[in-house]
């Protein structure tokens, strides 16, 4: 039996890892065709896969936070825009938070040389010494995923270093993301 359980999770990993490599080249080839330079492009971009649409945007957003190099608020922005406040902030919650928590996991599955390979040694080492000498880490990470312009990307890296438990890291990214998100989808959502 528990080598069953094994050779399942060794599976699922496999198949994650396959999901996001070519996750990622797709991505990655939008980035470099200049598809993500603008909301007008970006919204060009997640049109052209038509009823894929939601659901690219979703998986987009979900690797924006594994690979950190577009902001996540963009896509908050052409949510909106093009799916409503509602539909717009289902695509970036859903994205966002499934990013969020296989952060976490690459971060504890890997360890500091991958998280040392998605953040620059200087940044690595600011923040390592930060949460080193916060006695409450938890409300400190709860604060700035509720607050929308906070390093959460990163954050949920490092909390995959730490002792927390993955059920605590998960409810704190499924209750607190949705606020700063929800907010982005409403403002523009009615203005665009």
């Amino acid at each position: 039996m528990e080598e069953k359980a094994e050779h399942l999770k060794r599976g699922l990993t496999w198949a994650l890892i396959v999901l996001l490599v070519i996750s990622g080249v797709l991505w990655l080839r939008g980035y470099w065709n200049g598809q993500f330079d603008s909301v007008d492009s970006f919204q060009t971009y997640i049109k052209g896969f038509g009823l894929f649409a939601p659901l690219v945007l979703t998986v987009i957003q979900a690797i924006q936070v594994i690979l950190p190099v577009l902001p996540g608020f963009l896509g908050c922005i052409v949510g909106a825009g093009m799916f409503g406040a509602a539909g717009g902030f289902w695509c970036n919650y859903i994205g966002i938070s499934v990013g969020s928590i296989i952060a976490f996991w690459l971060a504890r599955q890997f360890g500091v040389q991958l998280v040392q390979r998605m953040v620059p040694m200087e940044k690595y080492r600011k923040w390592t010494d930060w949460v080193n000498t916060k006695k409450s880490y938890t409300v400190v990470l709860a604060l700035a995923i509720l607050l929308p312009l906070a390093p959460d990307d990163f954050l949920c890296y490092f909390s995959g270093l730490t002792g927390m438990p993955a059920r605590r890291f998960t409810w704190i990214i499924l209750m607190a993301k949705p606020w700063c998100i929800l907010a982005y989808s409403m403002i523009f959502g009615y203005i665009l």
